[in-house]
């Protein structure tokens, strides 16, 4: 059986998010490590989501209960947050549904900004690290690759991600507002991981031309020089985000990177006023200071798109800092059904049904191998009274095994139309009481009804 355990945006707080995409991505292998019967688990823990993938491997109508509370366990003791906290954050998806979620999910159908290209890549890395971890299944494999398989189909039929719509795109059209001119706006990047090239290019689309890229881990030489733009000393960090109009973060630091003690003191490091804010009006005074300050700083603005965040929320209280971060965007982002089209949702659809078919057709394979090893013994021993007899012709062995073939062929047709219906009971309780084959099923992979909701406790 599949189970999903999720968390995003549109059900959880940035707050626990942030905690989850710090801790939660490594508690995949806790998670199989704590309860046997979990054969497979994928994290996928993005800025805006976390998704457990699970595959519990238990006999037919057992509840999944004990594996969703193992599982949760395993995320708190990853994460530090408290496992009551999680299961309110938790959405507990279960049979079909499991699949339709991360085809639209890698789709881009989920997201803050719907169809963005960045998710499938992070949905596929989820999956390469499951294997290194060792901890995906062959049911987890076939769910994720069939989930990558259906994206591509979504984007090259449909409209979605046409427009390369992302996170870092859809923060600098909310920052169009503030920015007047993106060619002569003094920019600075502060990280060089997968998100950076997006976020460059995308400041590029926007005719940003002074740009200049930081990186705490190191890296800022090789980037820019890759990307033919100015890399920024540890030594110079604070007063150049001082200096800059436009600050974008998208670095991978556990802590933050920016607060307001490095910005003034920045500001103090190349003789600005770190209180007074040019173009102030009499609506909006600028703060009386001697006669020998420094000029006044201008309006900054920072775009804080890391999780866990880049930015201390403190920046706010500096004159003339606003902030920009990822729980802000995610107000204004479009709505979903002015995004998505009706095509993409279709073809979502269509793969999901024919992956739980596959799965619902596959649950009933142990009753299947029974029958088939029950017609063959009969067969195997009719073949041999035949010739103890003294009958041991090929046709007479071969009418047998055709005739075994056709007594098969009804009953594997019914196995598949019942396990589509969802009648695999049935089915066994239609060989049991014509033969006596008593055969429990394991969990199917996704062949239960579609379930979704609250975890209870």
């Amino acid at each position: 059986m599949l189970i999903l355990l999720s968390a995003s945006h549109k059900n959880s707080t940035f707050d626990v998010l942030e905690k989850l995409s710090v801790g939660g991505g490594s508690s995949a292998t806790r998670m199989v490590a704590q309860h046997g019967p979990l054969s497979g688990a994928v994290v996928v823990a993005t800025c805006n989501r976390f998704e457990a993938y699970l595959d519990l491997n238990e006999p037919y109508g057992v509840s999944p209960l004990p594996a969703v509370y193992a599982a949760i366990e395993a995320v708190s003791a990853s994460s530090g947050l408290d496992a009551d906290l999680l299961r309110d954050n938790l959405t507990l998806v279960h049979g079909n549904g499991v699949a339709e979620h991360l085809f639209a999910v890698t789709s881009g159908l989920e997201s803050v900004v719907v169809g963005e290209v960045e998710i499938a890549g992070q949905v596929r890395r989820a999956l390469e690290q499951a294997r290194a971890n060792g901890t995906t299944s062959p049911e987890l494999e076939r769910l994720f690759q069939r989930a990558s398989q259906t994206s591509r189909g979504v984007k090259n039929r449909t409209g979605i991600g046409s427009a390369g719509r992302s996170i870092v795109r859809l923060a600098l059209e909310l920052a169009e507002s503030r920015v007047s001119d993106w060619s002569t706006a003094r920019v600075l990047l502060v990280g060089t991981g997968r998100y950076a090239g997006a976020s460059l290019a995308a400041l590029r689309d926007r005719g940003a031309e002074n740009v200049r890229v930081y990186s705490p881990s190191g890296r800022a030489v090789g980037f820019a020089t890759s990307h033919g733009i100015e890399a920024v000393p540890t030594e110079d960090f604070a007063a150049e985000v001082a200096r800059a109009d436009v600050v974008v973060t998208c670095t991978l630091r556990d802590d933050h990177v920016i607060d307001a003690a490095l910005i003034t003191g920045g500001r103090n490091e190349i003789g600005m006023d770190p209180f007074e804010i040019a173009g102030a009006t009499a609506d909006a005074p600028a703060r009386l200071c001697p006669a020998d300050a420094g000029p006044a700083a201008p309006p900054q603005l920072i775009i804080d798109l890391g999780l866990p965040r880049n930015v201390a929320p403190d920046v706010t209280l500096v004159p003339g800092v606003e902030l920009l971060d990822l729980e802000t965007i995610s107000i204004h982002a479009p709505l979903e059904e002015l995004n998505a089209t009706s095509d993409a949702r279709e073809i979502v659809g269509k793969a999901a049904r024919k992956f739980s078919d596959v799965a619902e057709e596959q649950s009933l394979t142990p009753a299947v191998v029974a029958l088939r090893s029950y017609v063959f013994e009969l067969r195997d021993a009719e073949i041999a009274r035949a010739r103890s007899r003294g009958d041991s012709s090929e046709a007479t062995e071969a009418a047998l095994r055709h005739l075994a073939g056709v007594l098969l062929h009804a009953p594997m047709v019914r196995a598949r139309e019942l396990a589509r219906a969802g009648e695999q009971d049935a089915y066994l309780t239609g060989l049991d009481a014509l033969f006596g084959i008593d055969v429990t099923l394991p969990a199917a992979g996704a062949a239960d009804a579609a379930g979704t909701g609250a975890i209870a406790s």
